[in-house]
């Protein structure tokens, strides 16, 4: 069994270590409190610059000294924009973590934020942007968070058109200043990590690292209701959203089950009733999105414009049919489901560094593997069925891309249920 080991590095920021045997890879996840929701409401497009930016020149090295560096140890990494920080991921063999520390923290503690670097950066920010047009699928569930979620929650991490035009190396670097600080900052490492090492190299890479803890966001009220984006297509992208339970809410887990037997394979309810006996559609799928202020469950289906409108219509039925319980079959089912995801997913250190980081920002604590599997080994198709039976689904929110509006359907708080 793996031990997670838990250590506050004297800057203020929270160390997450799970030593793994049997894997040579070592993945680190690193979260800085800089993410879109923490932009100024004006100036949406400070973390999609900064996501990129910080990869051009970093630690005294310019942009591609600092690339060859990481290469030459054979690190892959990647940074984005979530919603309450900006994620910087790496992964390499385990025996060159030491080696890629100075080079990692360099990004966060010391990239060089250089004037002549923004234009190139902007020129790919707007090009991603402007690409979300020729990707209605990804648009549509774009537009649906935009619409379900309250500000600043709501935000895509894209930025907006006039502020990445607008944006300067000046503003970046105060951007930065204040957003890429210790307090609210998370960094996971699972894999290959010999834990006292890994802290002892932290602490001196980052012994000058400093900052105050950012101010709390404040929420607004999100839209809700309908909204159709016009396109004389052939095709049909609807989105459909409903509120879900946070992460830390007892019933997470039972809404995760849920889900499951809504859309968790082939067998799921919305392929088997909406594409399968109906052929409404070619594509249609749920998840559950859990957050720390709030969870929701966001559906996805793609149509033709004549059977748009009952697409609509039958996933919103079986997300009702949901109240009426669920068979011995679909619950068996769900849970061989969610431990098998559990099982391959271990079998990643990146997707083990990033729970982990996913844990301690929304329970306040990191899970183990066998933490999870027990919560899914509690489960009981009772307390499921007693769950949704008290559960209401409405209102929901809906978004459409096509030729025509959609109707939204009636959800079961709308109609007087619990």
């Amino acid at each position: 069994m793996s031990v997670i080991i838990t250590h506050r590095l004297p800057s203020g920021a929270t160390l997450l270590i799970e030593p793994i045997s049997g894997v040579r890879s070592a993945a680190v996840n690193w979260r800085v409190p800089a993410g879109a929701a923490t932009d100024p409401a004006d100036r949406q497009g400070q973390a999609t610059m900064l996501s990129e930016l910080i990869f051009r020149g970093a630690g005294g090295l310019d942009s591609r000294s600092h690339s060859d560096a990481l290469d030459r140890l054979g690190v892959q990494r990647a940074a984005d924009p979530l919603a309450h920080h900006i994620q910087i991921e790496a992964t390499m063999l385990g025996s060159r973590l030491d080696d890629a520390a100075g080079l990692i923290a360099s990004l966060v503690c010391g990239p060089t934020l250089d004037d002549a670097e923004v234009a190139p950066v902007r020129s790919l920010c707007l090009q991603s942007l402007q690409g979300l047009e020729d990707d209605p699928q990804h648009l549509a569930m774009l537009r649906l968070r935009e619409q379900h979620l309250p500000p600043p929650l709501d935000r895509h991490g894209y930025g907006d058109a006039g502020v990445l035009e607008s944006i300067t190396g000046a503003e970046l670097r105060e951007a930065w200043k204040h957003r890429f600080v210790p307090p609210g900052s998370i960094i996971a490492a699972a894999g290959a990590v010999d834990a006292d090492r890994w802290i002892q190299t932290l602490e001196r890479e980052l012994a000058g690292w400093q900052g105050a803890a950012p101010s709390p966001l404040s929420f607004g009220d999100p839209r809700r209701g309908s909204r159709h984006i016009e396109q004389d297509t052939s095709q049909v992208h609807i989105g459909l959203a409903y509120d879900a339970p946070p992460e830390s809410d007892p019933n997470a887990m039972l809404e995760r089950a849920a889900t499951a037997v809504l859309s968790g394979s082939s067998s799921g309810r919305l392929f088997t009733e909406v594409r399968q006996k109906r052929s409404l559609c070619y594509s249609v799928g749920a998840s559950y999105r859990s957050g720390r202020e709030g969870g929701w469950v966001a559906l996805y289906a793609g149509t033709t414009p004549e059977r748009a409108q009952e697409t609509l219509d039958v996933c919103g039925q079986e997300i009702e049919r949901l109240r009426e319980g669920v068979t011995a079959e679909e619950f068996e089912r769900a849970i061989v489901g969610m431990k098998s995801h559990l099982i391959m997913h271990g079998e990643s250190t990146p997707a083990r560094a990033a729970a982990l980081a996913n844990d301690q920002f929304r329970l306040g604590r990191p899970r183990s593997l066998a933490d999870v599997a027990a919560e899914i080994d509690a489960l009981t198709r009772s307390d499921l069925n007693a769950y949704l039976a008290d559960r209401g689904f409405g209102p929901f929110t809906v978004v459409s891309i096509g030729p025509t509006p959609l109707e939204a359907p009636v959800a079961s708080a709308e109609a007087g249920a619990a």
